[in-house]
């Protein structure tokens, strides 16, 4: 996550309350308190470590890494205590999400799916992936907070573009738990790079954009990605983005310069350089045969 300054309420609907806290220098011991309404969901994302949290209406007592997050369903009104016995800062991000807001958009009569999906969120089976651990954030995840964060027009073009991004947020939670046959606790840096990258590479994006995305170092993304596939990051983006122009370059009725933005390129120039190391050729060249 970026470093914002932004902090307290953020965004309040009828259905939908965004809260980022960051104590700057959290007393020891010191305990924050942070309410759940009656009836509501609560994503609540750790974006500083060793955060401990006890709830004060069931016996949960949780210690959460830097990027885990956790889905909480409270049917009535509670409170929990967050606090920390290292010297950092307090930071999460909190979205309360109304029950009946939730229900209607999940409509849980109208599949047998939908219904089981509500009440595994009834139950609380978004609070633990496997080995009872919190799930940690996905690099969407971390690109939907920044996007929540600094996001700054008001009215309803904000409440619009609020509710979209917590229904992505919420797809992406629900397909991380349908893979919950990892072995690991957290997926591998590399893993995550590479899941980036594929689902990115058509965008203007460079290797040193996933390190801020991801919080992770450079020096570190760059070591295990070429550890583990052998190439770079910036190699694997260009591999994967000539991989596209040549498919699209047999279609004459696409003009060089649309494959140039579709593949991720500002710029045409960069774009039939690229694709001329790669090839051999220009795009025109290899077009007219």
């Amino acid at each position: 996550m970026k470093n914002s300054s932004r902090s307290g309420l953020l965004f309040s609907s009828e259905n939908i309350k965004m809260i980022m806290q960051e104590e700057p220098q959290p007393k020891k011991f010191s305990r924050l308190h942070m309410i759940e309404s009656k009836a509501s969901f609560s994503l609540l994302f750790l974006l500083s470590p060793n955060i401990r949290l006890e709830a004060n209406d069931c016996d949960m007592k949780l210690l959460f890494k830097k990027n885990q997050y956790i889905l909480h369903y409270s049917a009535r009104e509670s409170t929990a205590e967050l606090w920390t016995e290292s010297p950092e800062t307090i930071k999460y991000f909190q979205i309360q999400i109304n029950y009946q807001y939730i229900f209607n958009l999940i409509d849980p009569e109208s599949s047998r799916e939908n219904a089981e999906i509500l009440e595994n969120m009834i139950r609380n089976n978004y609070i633990f992936l496997h080995k009872k651990t919190p799930p940690y954030m996905t690099v969407e995840m971390h690109m939907i907070l920044n996007e929540l964060i600094s996001y700054s027009k008001k009215g309803m073009m904000q409440r619009l573009f609020v509710e979209a991004k917590i229904i992505k947020l919420l797809i992406l939670i629900f397909e991380q738990f349908n893979e919950k046959n990892t072995t690991k606790e957290e997926p591998g840096i590399s893993f995550i790079v590479k899941k980036f990258i594929d689902e990115n590479y058509h965008k203007n994006i460079r290797a040193e954009d996933i390190g801020k995305l991801t919080g992770i170092s450079q020096n570190k993304i760059r070591k295990e990605f070429k550890h583990q596939y052998h190439m770079t990051v910036t190699d694997y983006i260009s591999e994967l983005r000539m991989l596209k122009a040549k498919k699209m370059i047999i279609d004459k009725d696409i003009m060089i310069k649309e494959i140039a933005i579709e593949c991720g390129y500002e710029y045409v120039q960069n774009f039939t350089r690229a694709f001329k190391k790669k090839f051999g050729v220009s795009p025109e060249q290899l077009r007219n045969g």
